[in-house]
């Protein structure tokens, strides 16, 4: 799995230094079971967390939306998905979505807590529907739909696939959770924005039927889904997580709930770009040292630029 941020790099005469990022806005993750325990379900208000991305990078609205379902899908699947201990620092789930359309491939990693980051290939593609709506499903395309999951201990990653299908963030998702992990889920998924990019409202759901699930309550948390109106038409209107929660547990009651933050968040810091330098050939290095030129890294999650001069780029190099 990749833990760490990608990395462009390029040469550049600015000086050695970075604008600090702006604080993350929390967005709202809920989750809890039917009364039963036969039904899982969680709700994510993650319009703060799609602000915040688009805050660090430019994105246009087909990107944005797309980049948006896939970092809600991922924090859904990777928030309480095991167990925790003090000793634990819990699981990582990374999602890449490879499609053969214009909007070329997405990932987004989350950790348990609901620390989520995500990037798309060509940011500044833009399709629209006659209506004027993004055109998430063309965009993405056709290709190949990846979960890797990993914690530590595992030495190797948990890893499975499913083709893409429909380009729709959310129905590629189910079908993974269906067919690779054998959990019968349904994954919902929304976003929507001002045309001008200057306010956005997200939200998503997931509901998985676990072992010992009562036929009546399948039954009801499929009609339950069915029933929902779009997503961004529920946040629009005022919804919250819980009136979510509320609508896919209509008829099964429900369990205490456990609510959490989730927020776009990149570990990605001057040691580790300087490090991504070090992929780059050893005569380019010293080309670079001798020109007395500067390098910059730019980290393709959040944004954020490193430059670094020729004494830092020289301790790259072996000593002999």
């Amino acid at each position: 799995m990749r833990d760490g941020p990608l990395y462009s790099t390029s040469v550049t005469t600015q000086p050695d230094s970075h604008e600090p990022l702006p604080e993350p806005q929390p967005a709202q993750l809920i989750r809890t079971l039917s009364s039963a325990g036969g039904i899982s379900v969680r709700s994510l208000i993650g319009s703060n967390l799609i602000a915040h991305a688009m805050s660090l990078r430019d994105f246009s609205p087909t990107a944005a939306d797309a980049l948006g379902r896939t970092l809600m899908g991922t924090v859904l699947i990777a928030v309480g998905s095991a167990a925790r201990s003090s000793e634990d620092p819990g699981e990582n789930v990374q999602v890449q979505i490879r499609g053969d359309g214009p909007l070329g491939s997405l990932v987004a990693i989350s950790d348990s807590d609901g620390r989520v980051r995500g990037t798309v290939s060509e940011p500044n593609f833009d399709l629209r529907l006659g209506d004027g709506t993004p055109d998430v499903a063309r965009a993405i395309g056709l290709g190949t739909l990846t979960v890797l999951r990993h914690r530590p201990g595992w030495g190797e990653p948990h890893s499975g696939s499913v083709p893409l299908t429909s380009g729709e963030v959310a129905e590629d998702l189910t079908l993974y959770l269906s067919e690779s992990e054998q959990i019968p889920s349904a994954m919902g998924l929304g976003v929507a924005m001002a045309e001008d990019r200057t306010a956005v409202v997200g939200a998503g759901f997931l509901v998985q039927i676990l072992p010992g699930a009562e036929d009546s309550e399948i039954a009801q948390a499929e009609a339950n889904v069915k029933a929902l109106p779009p997503l961004s038409e529920l946040v629009l209107s005022g919804m919250d997580g819980h009136d979510l929660l509320d609508r896919l547990l209509e008829g099964l009651g429900g369990r205490k709930r456990h609510q959490s933050d989730a927020l776009f968040y990149c570990p990605c810091d001057g040691e580790r770009a300087l490090g991504a330098l070090s992929l780059l050939e050893r005569s380019t290095l010293e080309e670079i040292i001798r020109q007395e030129e500067t390098e910059e890294v730019c980290c393709h999650f959040c944004g954020q630029r490193y430059t670094f001069g020729p004494s830092q780029i020289a301790t790259l190099l072996p000593r002999t």
